[in-house]
């Protein structure tokens, strides 16, 4: 058994394809684009590795590759939460628990090094991306930018010591459900109330509705466990990929006064586009894209913020109202809505008596170093 560190092109193409090797016979595992985890870790291309540093490690037995793992140190977390925590990331191993420990413990050594007193994650590479392993729900495929993995990797955490951190919810609801009468009364009575008006995304101008969104983005979710507000930078990257994803009529602000308050962003679910083109996009993938993409049946909800001066006057109602309308309108059966925080009990309970379910649970795991 060989650790090493990722130094060559051909270093980073194992630790890229790795995947495909453990999850090949695995029904529920949808294949990420190649060039976009190429993008994630370059720091050339991707704007979070300005202010963090990475190493990466690969596990050999007998020349084969048999695990891998990324150390992550994130300065701005470092700064903002006053914490020396370090993550790891990018996990993938066989059935083995004795290469999880040495790659667990190749990064636990490598932060401690760099003066890390605690180990979180996984984060790929941070909380504004796929974190967290699958707890539960492993009968079905992850939505978009939601991450999967072998229930065994539970074990093998368990196994180094590693604690739970914090578990992380998905909720799914049947659009065809609707929303119970009194939010519907409560939706359009708040929207009344504060002289609310809820439109969609502006294509024609999304230089201003790109600001407009960072601005909401980051005040909103300011207060959550672990969040680390995203730079111009990265945002304005994000925006950019989820941009050919997007549907107009899912992307909702709500402004009081012409003022912005609030924010929704559901995307079609495109893992199950993914799913068919194995990695890759050359000429067939893009014409399997273009197939498949009017099959999407399902939806996820992955932002919603309400400025903290208007979060208890049910704006998030009318913005989930107008977000379901739209769903149904646009033809789609489901809408999974992640991720909460456990302990986030108002987006929970809110969402709950919408009529959604908690089907997946997601564990981010920490240690002291």
């Amino acid at each position: 058994m060989q650790i090493k560190f990722v130094e060559t092109k051909n270093d980073l193409k194992e630790f890229i394809l790795l995947p495909w090797q453990i999850y090949k016979s695995d029904p529920y595992w949808v294949p990420p684009l190649i060039s976009e985890v190429y993008s994630i870790l370059d720091p050339q291309k991707n704007p979070f590795w300005e202010h963090a540093q990475q190493k990466l490690f690969l596990a050999k037995e007998n020349g084969k590759v048999v695990g891998r793992i990324a150390g992550i140190i994130d300065q701005n977390h470092i700064d903002l939460h006053k914490e020396q925590v370090g993550f790891f990331g990018f996990f993938e191993v066989f059935k083995d628990h004795k290469i999880a420990e040495l790659l667990l413990s190749q990064v636990q050594e490598w932060l401690k090094e760099k003066g890390m007193t605690a180990m979180r994650g996984p984060l790929n590479p941070s909380m504004n991306d796929e974190c967290g392993f699958l707890l539960e729900g492993f009968d079905s495929s992850p939505t978009i930018m939601m991450p999967y993995n072998p229930p065994y990797y539970l074990e093998f955490m368990e196994k180094f010591g590693l604690k739970k951190a914090k578990d992380l919810f998905a909720l799914i609801k049947h659009v065809s459900e609707g929303m119970p009468e009194r939010l519907i009364k409560l939706a359009e009575w708040s929207k009344e109330r504060e002289g609310i008006t809820i439109r969609k995304l502006d294509m024609k101008n999304l230089k201003r509705e790109a600001q407009i969104m960072k601005e909401l983005y980051n005040s909103a979710w300011e207060k959550n466990w672990g969040f680390v507000p995203m730079t111009d930078e990265e945002i304005d990257l994000m925006l950019e990929k989820l941009k050919p994803l997007v549907v107009p009529e899912l992307v909702l602000i709500a402004e009081a006064k012409g003022i912005p308050i609030g924010l929704s962003i559901t995307l079609p679910d495109f893992n199950q586009v993914l799913k068919k083109l194995n990695g890759r996009m050359g000429p067939i993938e893009i014409i399997k894209f273009l197939y498949y993409k009017n099959k999407i049946s399902g939806c996820r909800s992955l932002v919603g913020g309400i400025l903290k001066e208007y979060r208890n006057t049910g704006i998030i109602t009318a913005l989930s109202y107008e977000t379901e309308k739209a769903a149904r309108k646009l033809g789609y059966e489901w809408c999974e809505m992640s991720w909460n925080l456990e302990d986030n009990d108002l987006i929970n309970r809110f969402e709950l008596a919408m009529g959604a379910k908690i089907y997946k649970k997601y564990r981010i795991y920490e240690t002291k170093i």
